[in-house]
């Protein structure tokens, strides 16, 4: 790591700090994310969207205008999010490792990060939050038992044993996912947002069909509008409005054609909007608006600092608002890599105005083979004209069997980036000054998908194997075993006593229990714990990316009376 990148992260680490010495302790924080979805909300300008508890949303809290994810898809851009580490960082940049539709593909694998890398909420949990995912995950590398106090269709904050516990509960909804307009889901239904009123951007061709799955589009977010506010009425039944701090996101942009698995606008762009209730003192006025940059690798280090939890050395973003705000950033970047079934290698940068996009591979196509995509009747409506020969204007761009090396969109003036300065002399030093920011950006990375992709599994998984996480052991501390640690499946000690939890994979997060039977209640081992009666504990271990440990069981007998 270079000097420059940790004085940066020190910077950010005594913001931090800062923010949570400035924020009342412990503030209970509540995610609710969509899926697919740029900027059609009526409080960002969208006429046709039908989304009042939105709209009362952006009223009363922050609505950020230039936010933008890392990757145009949800796998890799959750993985960014949720470790707050770019997903071409991590290994995690190819969309689904753990899937293999496609014979002689590599994989299926798990990523597995650097051995230091955490999903967040792990240290959240380590803090005392109770944490809960209803219920996607999708970060690349499995779902480690260790991250979520809760992770299913019925985790809520409600379900917390101690009602004074503070909680970070995230609710991910589904309802604007690209599929919910192929037509094997609709079957038949019509929509109710009127086709006529829609705004068709100018890279479709502006049909019927593509009218209807627009609206159909509409008719979703207003679905999704409803499940958001229903969330927001049980925080308001529950006396929790006030002292919970509610962000509202989605993971990248609109899940169409030539906007998910693009870098354009359309791809990256998101809504992202934070209410944070006066009882907290929140750093900005209701209804505030920011125009400043900001990635969503950010997202992991403002909770953590808003929680009151040190922000790690090794996240690469920094804390969005308040006194201990990092500086808002000239570039905000992004990747694509292996889509599905398709291989590609596409980097961008993105500061207010320009956006600027690498392809690594120009001889490919734009349009690849995506047998998911293909299900979209946008997608069906563009394949069908183009082999007619009647797609033309900006709509028949996306359908050339080549690309240019470089792109460069002016996005204010050119807000749907259909017109390329990359080979415009009026812009060279602007191209210039963005090719050598994304050439920085993936030096100071590392960026991996430099390396190709079956090296870079055999590097994760030595011979094609997913490794394991070793067993942990229950040591007594001062005692035989702790001098000499064996997993004994029984302990004797003297009163009073700590135990303390080891295992030897580096990196390995650990969870115990003292309860019994099939269905405990897994807790995150953070510290050796007071030992003063007769005990089971049971603990397993994982590595991100490795199999889960086996259990360790150890009865812990007292040998006699508490020494004095």
């Amino acid at each position: 790591m270079t000097s420059w990148r940790r004085l940066t992260i020190c910077v950010v680490c005594l913001r931090a700090g800062a923010l949570a010495a400035q924020t009342p302790a412990r503030p209970n924080i509540l995610w609710i994310s969509t899926e697919d979805l740029s900027l059609r909300v009526g409080a960002y300008g969208d006429r046709v969207a039908r989304t009042p508890n939105l709209d009362r949303f952006a009223r009363e809290g922050l609505r950020f205008t230039r936010a933008f994810t890392t990757a145009p898809v949800c796998a890799p851009s959750r993985a960014a999010i949720i470790t707050g580490m770019y997903q071409n960082a991590i290994g995690a940049q190819h969309m689904r490792t753990g899937e293999n539709t496609i014979e002689d593909l590599p994989g299926p694998y798990e990523a597995v990060p650097p051995f230091y890398v955490k999903a967040f909420p792990e240290y959240l949990r380590a803090a005392g939050y109770y944490t809960t995912n209803n219920v996607k995950t999708d970060y690349q590398f499995g779902t480690p038992f260790t991250i979520w106090d809760d992770v299913s269709d019925k985790a809520h904050w409600r379900n917390r044993p101690d009602k004074r516990q503070p909680f970070f509960s995230v609710f991910n909804l589904m309802t604007t996912h690209e599929s919910m307009v192929f037509p094997a889901v609709l079957r038949g239904r019509r929509p109710v947002t009127d086709p006529s009123q829609v705004q068709v951007p100018p890279y479709y061709p502006d049909t019927p069909k593509v009218r209807e799955a627009l609206a159909q589009w509409y008719d979703n977010i207003a679905a999704m509008d409803t499940q958001v506010g229903a969330l927001l009425r049980q925080l308001e039944e529950d006396g929790l409005a006030d002292n919970t701090i509610v962000f509202f996101w989605s993971d990248h942009g609109d899940g169409l054609p030539r906007a998910k698995r693009s870098l354009y606008d359309s791809g990256l762009r998101s809504i992202l909007m934070v209410r944070w209730p006066k009882p907290l003192h929140p750093p900005f006025a209701p209804g505030a608006v920011s125009d400043r940059l900001v990635s969503f690798i950010d997202l992991a280090p403002t909770v953590l600092a808003l929680a009151g939890v040190p922000v790690p050395a090794h996240m690469q973003g920094g804390v969005l608002f308040g006194l201990g705000a990092a500086p808002a950033p000239r570039y905000v970047f992004a990747a694509r890599d292996r889509m599905d079934v398709e291989y590609d290698m596409m980097r961008s940068a993105r500061d207010a105005r320009y956006l600027y996009i690498r392809n690594f591979q120009p001889e490919l196509p734009y349009v690849g083979f995506i047998p998911f995509r293909n299900q979209s009747p946008i997608m069906q409506e563009l394949l069908r004209m183009h082999a007619e020969g009647t797609l033309a204007g900006p709509a028949a761009l996306w359908l050339r069997n080549s690309r240019p090396p470089e792109e460069l969109y002016d996005a204010e003036a050119d807000p749907h980036q259909i017109r390329d300065l990359s080979r415009d002399p009026a812009h060279r030093a602007t191209l210039a000054r963005m090719r050598d920011a994304v050439t920085h950006w993936m030096r100071l990375i590392d960026d991996q998908g430099l390396v190709n992709e079956p090296e870079m599994i055999q590097r994760m998984w030595p011979g094609g194997a997913q490794p394991a996480t070793a067993a942990p052991f229950i040591l007594v501390r001062g005692s035989q075993n702790w001098e000499h640690p064996t997993r004994d499946t029984a302990l004797t000690f003297s009163r009073p006593a700590e135990v303390e939890i080891y295992d030897p994979t580096q990196g390995a997060s650990i969870a115990y229990t003292t309860d019994s039977g099939p269905s405990p209640r897994w807790k995150l081992y953070a510290g050796p714990f007071r030992l003063d009666g007769p005990l089971t504990v049971r603990a397993k271990a994982i590595r991100y990316g490795y199999k889960p440990s086996p259990e360790t069981r150890t009865v812990l007998v007292p040998a006699g009376p508490p020494n004095r």
